[in-house]
């Protein structure tokens, strides 16, 4: 019987040549589409499962409240690691002190490589579970040792045996290899964690870390701790015991920011990071259920193409299905021949996509920064691919196939069955609707995420970033020659200026409170981001000033000066006539008087969608970590660079030389927006494509259904023009009446999109007009081929042919 069933079909699909295509394409390209949404949802649900113990690993957060709303976030006081550890052992298995990823100096044998690592305190390899390749991870026990990635080992040891070795860290701190860890992959928090070395190793050797710890220090919430729960502890349950530890140690001003701690699990790290207000309201998630939707209705335009083009063929198939009943054909005998021929569609449609998302992959990979491949070799994903094969084939067969058996026999073989009816055709006119409804939201919903992603790239950002190089530097070779490097380098013409500062121009790594000014409320606890930085920063990536002036190193007074921004004078209130009145104004910071020298115009620094931070700039006696430099405009940029590397090993020989552009820098914090306008960009042209493809196919049969008609229309006298225009009419209605429903749809979804972002576009009315005028154009252009042609048919031809 089942045999029978599919050579009947392998004979429909065969003899019905366009229809087979249309469908098998249609339904191809609409379940690519969903295998790549699919296996991108799996990995992003299965991200930081590497870990063994991903269920029982937490991060510990600190909530505290400022400017009147609670902030949270992972950087937490020192000493409660120690309390941890001490008064709450049983609820955690593993406590584990850490710094933050950052990039140092590797040296061995007289070379060099900066790489991302980290120091932790003992623990943290059996708490990540690395999977240890050569060595042992408990050497990490003595201060003086470090943990490599396998690929940081064979960049830096080759072929050798790493373990035993000695490396130097920043130039100034030697440790040994004690253990090669495998590269942890793509899709974890770590995977660019290229060393692990002891926390006590960067306690010692850093006088702050050291002083935070020594001093017993409450108020600085500089670092990061890990947990790993005991096998029968509840992180909501220890979150509550431990929520109150901080309140409990502190006193004074730090009351007032009424601090918690809480537990933030690992299995909810990357789609649930972002916060607001103290509630943890979502993050990648929405991206998920955003993709997720696209992939349904992707293959549900397919599935409808199918729908379509099965129903509007029933009138070729009544007196197949009235002779079949007749002889005694049963109507569940009727509905597993039509879905014989849909899951026989479905089976080609199905492998030509694994082909197509084996091809796609690749591409797929390079926009959406994944490392996903296909798992051939998962039972799991064989048993979901199989599935999702016939849940396709029982979604698009599901309504031809009763639809089409319900024909009663006696009419179907008289022939008063007619398909043209209202009662016939309004099902598929409605399918036609849902279709491009769907297909222009997409397209509307993807400019405005292109227009976003413009608008924030045109921001001011209050500094010029072209041409501004920025260097990483962990040791203090550079800063003990500065001025040095600075004349040589001006002397090259490479540069016109460099200087020193805590942070990079395109990042904040410190905010602080403890401030004071004349008229503040008393009862304001405020956060303001402190970037410490040595003169000629602000002529170096080009300051704009409002009022007052620059730092100058020929007034010592500037050491206890600031430069602030124009958001910290308006939060202040110092400038509410004129923004002049706040120079000279006194700001006292932990009991310091500072005077307010100069205010410039806001610099971005962070994201771009969200407000310029309160920012205050200070003379560092140190300098910073980072070094920028302006590259002169009339030099070529690659030899300016080679100058600046030469400048740079002259007074630091042993340090290696790596540096990012400020501009490449900014262009990065665009990445997730860009990633996901451009994925919208080709699942939205696909779902046209699709829509069009069903809309072609129809046109087609109506086409051949009305030769006859056209014949004779065109003896009776009708234009070319008329009757194309009575072809295409019906199917631009439609498109018409979807443009109509999707744009307050699409309005409604896209301002709530952008609702998130603090500083965002508004959705203009051209953007509906022209989502709404290019689908009409396109549905023409689809449906005007066929149309043209019939109505181009010889009428002699038509009426003899029929």
């Amino acid at each position: 019987m089942f045999r029978n069933y599919f050579k009947i079909a392998w004979r429909n699909l065969a003899g019905n040549k366009t229809y087979s295509v249309v469908n098998i394409g249609g339904l191809a390209v609409g379940m690519t589409v969903a295998m790549l949404i699919g296996l991108w949802i799996y990995d992003e649900f299965s991200y930081n499962k590497y870990h063994q113990n991903y269920e029982r690993i937490a991060r510990v957060m600190q909530q505290q409240t400022l400017d009147g709303e609670i902030n949270t976030g992972g950087n937490v006081p020192a000493p409660l690691f120690k309390e941890l550890k001490t008064n709450f052992g049983a609820d955690f298995e593993r406590v584990v002190f850490t710094s933050w990823v950052q990039r140092h100096a590797l040296a061995y044998d007289g070379t060099s490589f900066t790489k991302p690592g980290n120091f932790m305190s003992a623990g943290a390899a059996e708490m990540l579970s690395l999977k240890i390749i050569e060595g042992s991870a408990s050497g990490l026990s003595d201060p003086a040792t470090i943990l490599l990635s396998e690929s940081t080992a064979k960049a830096i040891f080759k072929h050798s045996n790493p373990v035993d070795k000695m490396l130097k860290i920043d130039q100034n701190l030697d440790v040994k290899v004690v253990g090669v860890y495998e590269d942890i992959p793509y899709s974890s928090e770590f995977h660019d964690l290229a060393f692990i070395a002891p926390f006590d190793l960067f306690a010692s050797s850093t006088e702050w870390v050291k002083g935070a710890l020594e001093n017993n220090e409450w108020e600085n919430s500089s670092f990061q701790i890990l947990v790993q729960l005991s096998e029968n502890s509840d992180v909501n349950a220890v979150s509550e015991k431990i929520r109150d530890i901080k309140l409990r140690k502190v006193s004074g001003d730090e009351l007032k920011f009424k601090p918690q701690i809480l537990l933030h699990p690992m299995r909810r790290w990357h789609l649930y990071s972002e916060w607001e207000n103290g509630k943890n309201v979502g993050g990648r998630i929405e991206f998920v259920w955003l993709f997720g939707t696209i992939g349904v209705f992707v293959l549900l335009l397919a599935c409808i193409n199918f729908m379509n083009l099965s129903t509007a063929r029933s009138g070729k198939r009544a007196r197949e299905v009235g002779i079949r009943k007749a002889i005694g054909s049963l109507q569940r005998q009727l509905v597993g021949q039509f879905f014989s021929e849909s899951f026989l569609v479905v089976s080609f449609a199905f492998v030509l996509s694994l082909a197509l998302t084996r091809l796609a992959l690749p591409a797929f990979n390079e926009i959406a920064d994944k490392q996903i491949l296909i798992p051939w070799n998962d039972p799991i994903f064989l048993a979901g691919a199989a599935a999702f094969a016939l849940l396709t084939g029982f979604v698009a067969g599901s309504y031809p196939a009763f639809y089409l058996s319900s024909f009663q026999p006696i009419k179907a073989l008289k022939g008063k069955w007619s398909s043209s009816g209202m009662r016939a055709t309004l099902p598929r006119k409605i399918l036609v609707v849902v279709q491009f409804t769907v297909s222009v939201m997409l397209m509307i919903g993807t400019v405005v995420v292109y227009r976003q992603i413009l608008h924030a790239k045109n921001r001011p950002i209050g500094y010029t970033r072209q041409g501004l190089v920025t260097m990483l530097v962990n040791n203090k070779d550079i800063h003990g020659h500065f001025d040095a490097v600075l004349d040589d380098l001006v002397k090259t013409g490479s540069v016109t200026s460099i200087a020193e500062s805590a942070s990079p121009p395109t990042e904040v790594f410190s905010a602080n409170v403890g401030f004071d000014w004349k008229g503040k409320d008393p009862g304001l606890h405020s956060e303001f981001a402190t970037i410490g930085i040595s003169h000629g920063f602000g002529k170096t990536v080009g300051w704009s000033f409002i009022a007052g002036r620059d730092f100058t190193r020929t007034l010592s007074s500037d050491s206890a000066g600031f430069v602030v921004n124009e958001a910290a004078v308006k939060f202040m209130g110092l400038g509410k006539r004129d923004l002049n009145d706040a120079i000279g104004e006194t700001v006292t910071w932990d009991g310091r008087r500072f005077r307010i020298i100069g205010v410039i115009r806001d610099m971005l620094m962070e994201s771009p969608y969200d407000p310029v931070k309160k920012s205050i700039f200070f003379i560092h006696p140190k300098g910073g970590r980072f070094v920028t430099a302006r590259l002169n405009p009339g030099a070529n940029a690659s030899s300016a660079l080679k100058n600046i590397e030469a400048t740079f090993k002259k007074y630091s020989p042993d340090s290696p030389f790596s540096f990012q552009f400020a501009d490449q820098e900014y262009a990065l914090k665009f990445a997730a927006e860009e990633r996901i306008s451009k994925l919208a960009a080709i699942f939205t042209g696909l779902a046209i494509f699709i829509s069009c493809l069903g809309l072609f196919g129809m046109a087609s049969f109506i086409a051949e259904q009305r030769t006859k008609e056209i014949g004779i229309r065109k003896v009776l006298g009708a234009s070319v023009a008329s009757l194309w225009q009575l072809l295409s009419g019906d199917f631009i209605i439609l498109v018409a009446v979807s443009c109509l429903l999707a744009t307050p749809i699409a309005w409604y979804l896209m301002d709530r999109w952008l609702e998130k972002y603090a500083y965002h576009t508004q959705i203009s009315w051209w953007i509906f007009m022209i989502a709404s005028l290019g689908t009409l154009a396109i549905t023409l252009i689809t449906v005007s081929y066929q149309a043209v042609r019939t109505a181009l048919l010889d009428p002699v031809k038509s009426l003899r042919t029929e």
